[in-house]
């Protein structure tokens, strides 16, 4: 009587136990596609963000005395060497090598990826560390045929680039100039249109970038310098599957934001 009432209960004895077997065994997928659709809601990560080292920056109290034009020019220095530079309101960066630089009893060694802004008038005096030392000069310059450096040998100096016409719709007032190391992660989707207040000079250090202006794609490759004068409505982007480097040497209103979405109001 006894056997007879354990195999007739529902869940109790041999038949409890197999119908337990059976529903966990049921649980089994409708959990593992609870699981795999859970997995496939939840939102992808969040891109690696755009990341912005200022690496040199100063004030210009007028830019209405006399066009200016963006210049770059390549300093070499041998190893150990000194010699002495003056220049119009600019920054320079350390490409290779190292070198100690003085402006008016301040002392700064540059180390690769590192700048000093020196202004117009300043004399500064450049020891190369045990290695030729490779730099860029970013110049803010009045006219370049007739506001050329003035260098001491050994160092020897190189134009990379000027822009053709005086650097459009600067206003009266102090102006922020700066030099900026920005980084553009790999699969970037190319960022909303948007304009310079000022202007700005960009040189590619790695990576390849997209550049896009009135719907034209252009490729950036390492070496290559972009100008932006203020109006000019542009995207940049990055396809490729390392980091886009570039320096940005701009030069922006006193507290107005360098880059401002959009086009100019009124165009």
């Amino acid at each position: 009587m006894k056997r007879r009432d354990v195999l007739s209960m529902p869940g109790g004895g041999i038949w409890g136990e197999t119908n337990m077997r059976l529903v966990r065994a049921g649980m089994l997928p409708f959990m593992a596609g609870r699981f795999v659709a859970s997995a496939l809601a939840q939102p992808a990560p969040a891109p690696p963000p755009v990341t912005r080292t200022v690496v040199a920056a100063s004030k210009v109290p007028s830019v209405v005395d006399a066009p200016l034009y963006f210049r770059a020019l390549q300093l070499v220095l041998p190893e150990r060497e000194t010699s002495i530079l003056s220049a119009p309101n600019g920054v320079l960066y350390q490409v290779s090598g190292s070198t100690e630089v003085t402006v008016a009893a301040e002392t700064k060694t540059l180390h690769v990826g590192e700048g000093v802004s020196i202004a117009a008038g300043k004399m500064a005096s450049l020891k190369a560390g045990n290695d030729a030392s490779t730099m860029l000069h970013f110049l803010l310059s009045p006219d370049p045929n007739r506001n050329k450096p003035a260098v001491t040998v050994p160092l020897s100096l190189k134009e990379l680039y000027r822009t053709e016409t005086p650097i459009p719709d600067l206003k009266p007032g102090t102006y922020d100039l700066n030099l900026t190391r920005v980084t553009f992660p790999a699969h970037l989707a190319t960022n909303p249109p948007h304009h310079r207040s000022g202007a700005a000079l960009y040189y590619v250090l790695a990576g390849i970038g997209t550049n896009t202006i009135a719907g034209n794609r252009e490729p950036r490759a390492p070496g290559s310098f972009v100008y932006e004068p203020f109006g000019l409505v542009h995207q940049w982007g990055n396809d490729g599957d390392v980091p886009f480097v570039f320096l940005a040497f701009n030069i922006n209103p006193d507290g107005v934001a360098a880059v401002v979405p959009g086009e100019p109001k009124g165009k």
